[in-house]
């Protein structure tokens, strides 16, 4: 993990990191949606460095390679408390015990949780995972909320966040 070290008005400050020990460049067909031949497991993220006055965390993952006007978002957690700095594996599912730690709501497949990669035949593509650090405690949103307004929102609460990025194409083991 890199710290990227910035000097505003005097003040030092670290930006965020991410971390997962499951999410790599090739993403594993663990992550990868089932209708794709993968156990649609969400990976753990790590998290650190996050302002002082976060006053909550979010999630999002998101493939901007998708053949759609809006990309396509895998992944929507808000209302994770700012004690919470790991987001345990496969807490993504309604089956998890650690599904509570966020509030999740639906993704492009029409799902609450995760959904992992599934692209159509063709290159490779990006699979975004941002945490976001919010000035808000609480954002008060239906848990069918579209991903591409809640993403917005996400914007307008964000005061820092780190993401990674991996990569899968149909067919891949």
């Amino acid at each position: 993990m890199k710290k990227i070290l910035i000097l505003i008005f005097g003040v030092i400050m670290y930006g965020m990191n991410l971390y997962s020990p499951d999410f790599s460049t090739r993403i594993k067909l663990e992550q990868v949606y089932t209708l794709c031949g993968g156990k649609n497991i969400s990976p753990e993220l790590v998290w650190s460095g996050a302002s002082k006055n976060t006053k909550s965390f979010a999630i999002t993952m998101f493939d901007p390679d998708a053949p759609t006007d809006h990309g396509w978002w895998h992944w929507m957690v808000v209302n994770i408390a700012p004690n919470i700095k790991v987001f345990p594996k496969g807490a993504g599912s309604v089956k998890s015990p650690y599904f509570n730690l966020g509030y999740q709501t639906i993704n492009d497949y029409g799902e609450i949780g995760y959904g992992g990669p599934c692209p159509p035949p063709g290159p490779p593509h990006r699979y975004i995972i941002t945490v976001y650090a919010l000035n808000v405690s609480e954002l008060n949103v239906s848990k069918d909320i579209t991903p591409q307004d809640l993403a917005e929102i996400i914007q307008n609460y964000a005061i820092d966040s780190a993401s990674i990025m991996g990569y899968y194409q149909r067919g891949w083991r």
